[in-house]
């Protein structure tokens, strides 16, 4: 061989080399972190032998002697699949992120020290129950000594190689139970009700007369759209559900409105946008929900209820979900524990199940348990009633990884922290908004329920040991923050609703716009005592539907828990379906899990007769022609469902953009489904103008404007032929990892993104997978998990997951559910010891 040639042949072989030797340290890398899943390890703390078996899809279920091994093996199980992921949520609720990733997550750290979750969690652990401090204590162990077991980057996850390529220095911290309890501050803000609608109120009125800014936050419509709770009334002994009103009349909305300069408020939305959404809807609360519905014996086949969940959430990866069974192996009054259901990594304990007599669900009940109060300043002092008085202040300090620690003022009045302070670099977007108040503000400071300590977390451990309605209510009055609609069965056959949470009792004010705070007239004077929440059990129609609507009318109910409630489309498809199915007969799991999937869109039904009346010509009138057929079902490979979500897109921007501040402009979901609902019967609303136009547009100019705009959209982004449109083609989900997913950086995102998937539905559609209409139709918020308890055979009960167990990308059960889980499936919820042991595929014993 000429000389050249073997030099070139030799270079050739070494950069082979160099590639396989690479390669081999990549999959080393990413490998050295999978767990260990079967044989034997020591743990320190155990006192005895723990069994963990794992079937295909990666799911834990762990068997233990005491309650302490138990939440001891919890904590290692989570760390083996899930530590990075734990050790980046307890920096979020700390407002530490910024030690991790440098200066880029300072807005979020300014923002959570500026409400000081972590510091509520500090004063919420001595107030707990002795029982509950042992759990969080025996959690902290078995995370601890897996991270003890587990030296170096490269044991403990990918991320952390990831990470040292610019924070070499960075060493995880022992795990603490403060880390598990200020996890549940994140739970409280992602569901925190409708902080985002008080602000939106006061920004839009910026533009607008409050008579127009109420037409864009209608009232719930009770006549077509049922609450939760249909009997009972509060009377002198507490709430009673077999009492019926006299002559009730609802409370009427307080009217009073104050002029701030809304430069504040929208410092305060920035602050709020600031916070990493961990759990809820990115937008900011407009869009948050869950279905859950319960439905008693006689009307399924079996003769025991069912019971189905699927929470809303944020779309991540790995999912805010961890599935595990915790199973005491002799259950007793020493060791009461044997729940299936879904966990949170960091948190000991099941979050949503059953036990082996009873299952519950949540869905966010969304009471107004925060208040913006406008506050009046003047160098370090607030005005209240005539008088200043001095701003409680304090001063945190942020550690920066690659830069100078940031210190940071904090500044609270009596209501809470200033959080407009937080951004007050942020431009004021709104010049010369304060005329539509009648009084001057310089300042937002938050009230909220979660910035007090609370008793949730015994909850969740006295939930998981509940045996009968009286146990689950006793626990329910525990779950003071976030609030949630609890739903409930148990295997003797009952099913009933609790309304749990500390919800504040105002002296003045309904909770829906900013009230000035140095009146003193706006003061929280009580909270409303638990036996007078509503609460059902065992309604004669054997059958309860919660989706986030309201709860009960306010003709039966005087206290006031939300004016903000979701506006019942997704209930009601709920209750419609079910009861088509009860016309028919009975129900099992299939005919839920069936309903779950249901992509019936609620308010076609009132746009398209509207859009085929008009005359259209061209190529926007081909594309209408989609919509003569249509059964207003939104499945991934729908050509209509793309049109008409594309025109109903360029409809709510064309209507409502013009009018709005940019931080107020619609995103979706079903109060806008309710807004223009209204508007259509009435074509000549001011809404329907464009005010950027010297002409005045009607309704009917905007129809055509709103169809004309979807063609040329998806006539460019899908091609010109309306029938190759797919819903799913748009409508996509990408599995985003919530730290590197995002890094801008295309290898490290293919490292630990997954997608996309077509995803059928839609924000209000049952199976709600959200989308943000100002940004594009890609799903942002979806069904974060999906279950259906059988409580006439544990074992048939069926759950999903988002994603997979693992949060280690490339392992086996990183996204495996998720594909399933696109496709409306679901697999075993095994909860008897025998089928767990059938159906394991690894069985990993741990002992002292």
């Amino acid at each position: 061989m000429p000389r050249p040639l073997k030099w070139l042949a030799r270079a050739f072989t070494v950069l082979v080399v160099l590639g396989l030797v690479l390669a081999g340290v990549g999959v080393w890398t990413v490998r050295a972190s999978f767990p260990q899943l079967a044989g034997e390890l020591k743990v320190d703390g155990l006192t005895g032998k723990v069994t963990v078996y794992r079937d295909k899809t990666g799911i834990p279920h762990i068997y233990a002697d005491s309650p302490d091994d138990l939440f001891l093996a919890q904590g290692y199980v989570h760390a083996q699949d899930r530590f990075f992921e734990m050790d980046f949520r307890r920096h979020v609720t700390a407002g530490r992120l910024s030690e991790m990733f440098g200066s880029a997550t300072l807005s979020e750290d300014k923002a959570i020290r500026t409400m000081g979750w972590r510091k509520v969690a500090e004063a919420e652990l001595p107030t707990l129950g002795e029982q509950t401090r042992r759990y969080l204590d025996a959690y902290a162990k078995g995370v601890n000594s897996w991270l003890d077991q587990h030296p170096g980057f490269a044991g403990r996850s990918l991320e952390y190689a990831v990470l040292k390529l610019t924070n070499f220095g960075y060493e995880p911290e022992p795990w603490t139970p403060v880390d598990s309890l200020a996890w549940l501050k994140a739970m409280a803000w992602d569901l925190r009700s409708n902080m985002s609608d008080e602000i939106g109120r006061a920004l839009a009125a910026s533009r607008l007369p409050r008579e127009r800014v109420e037409q864009l936050w209608p009232g719930y419509p009770f006549d077509t759209h049922q609450p939760i709770v249909t009997q009972g009334m509060f009377t002198s002994h507490g709430f009673d559900q077999t009492a019926e009103p006299d002559d009730g009349t609802p409370r009427k909305p307080d009217k009073t409105a104050t002029r701030v300069d809304t430069g504040a408020l929208t410092r305060a939305a920035e602050t709020m946008r600031a916070v990493p959404s961990l759990m809820g809807d990115p937008k900011g609360g407009n869009g948050i929900g869950s279905n859950s519905w319960v439905v008693g014996g006689r009307h399924t086949i079996s003769g025991k209820p069912l019971l189905s969940n699927d929470p809303h959430l944020s779309a991540g990866m790995p999912s805010v979900w961890y599935q595990a069974g915790l199973h005491c192996r002799t259950r007793s009054a020493q060791c009461p524990f044997d729940v299936t259901g879904f966990t949170f990594s960091g948190v000991p304990g099941v979050i949503i199940g059953h036990n082996n007599a009873i299952a519950w669900g949540f869905t966010n009940l969304g009471p107004d348990v925060a208040d913006l109060y406008l506050e009046r300043v003047k160098d370090d002092s607030y005005l209240f009633m005539g008088a200043w008085k001095p701003l409680t202040t304090r001063i945190e300090t942020i550690k920066v990884a690659g830069g100078d620690p940031v210190r940071l003022k904090v500044r609270e009045t009596m209501h809470g922290p200033i959080l407009s302070d937080v951004m007050e670099n942020v431009k004021d977007t709104l010049p010369g908004a304060a005329t539509a108040f009648q009084e001057r503000a310089d300042a937002v400071a938050l009230k909220w329920t979660a910035l007090e300590p609370g008793r949730s977390a015994d909850a969740i451990f006295a939930l998981d040991v509940a045996q009968d309605w009286q146990q689950f209510r006793a626990a329910a009055s525990r779950f003071e923050v976030p609030a949630q609609n609890l739903i409930y069965a148990d295997t003797r056959g009952n099913i009933g609703y609790q309304a749990p949470g500390r919800i504040p009792v105002r002296t003045r004010g309904d909770g829906t716009w900013p009230v000035p705070g140095w009146t003193g007239e706006y003061s929280w004077q009580s909270v409303i005592p638990f036996d007078d929440l509503p609460s059902v059990y065992n309604p004669p129609e054997g059958y309860i539907v919660t989706a986030n609507n309201a709860v009960i009318d306010p003709e039966r109910y005087p206290s006031v828990l939300t004016k903000d409630w979701a506006y019942g489309y997704r209930s009601q498809r709920i209750l419609d379906r079910l009861r088509g199915e009860l016309k028919d007969g009975k129900v099992d799991a299939a005919t839920m899990s069936k309903i779950q999937e249901d992509t019936h869109n609620g308010f076609a039904q009132f746009l398209v007769p509207k859009l085929m009346t008009l005359k259209v010509a061209g190529a926007s009138g081909d594309a209408r022609e989609l919509l003569d057929d249509w059964d207003y079902s939104q499945g991934a490979g729908s050509s209509p469902a793309m049109y008409f979500n594309a025109v109903w897109r360029h409809l709510l921007i064309e209507t409502f953009n013009d009018d709005l501040p940019q931080d107020a402009w619609p995103t979706g979901g079903d109060r806008w489904f309710e807004v223009v609902r209204v508007l259509l019967d009435n074509p000549d609303d001011p809404f329907w103008d464009d005010i950027r136009t010297p002409a005045k547009e009607t309704r009917d100019d905007m129809l055509r404007r709103a169809m004309a705009g979807a063609y040329d959209e998806l006539s460019a982004r899908l091609g010109p032929d309306p029938r190759s449109w797919h819903w799913g083609d748009l409508h996509a989900l990408t599995l985003t990892n919530q730290t590197f997913g995002t890094s801008g950086i295309a290898p490290i995102e293919w490292l630990f993104n997954r997608g996309p998937l077509p995803v059928g539905g839609s924000d209000d559609a049952v199976n709600a997978a959200g989308w943000d209409v100002q940004q594009d139709y890609a799903v942002s918020w979806l069904p974060s998990m999906r279950m259906v308890v059988d409580m006439s055979n544990l074992d048939g009960s069926q759950w999903i997951n988002l994603t997979g167990a693992s949060g280690h990308a490339f392992h086996d059960n990183y996204w495996d559910q998720a594909p399933l889980w696109a496709n409306g499936r679901t697999v075993p919820m095994l909860a008897r010891e025998e089928s767990i042991k059938k159906a394991a595929t690894h069985t990993l014993i741990l002992g002292p």
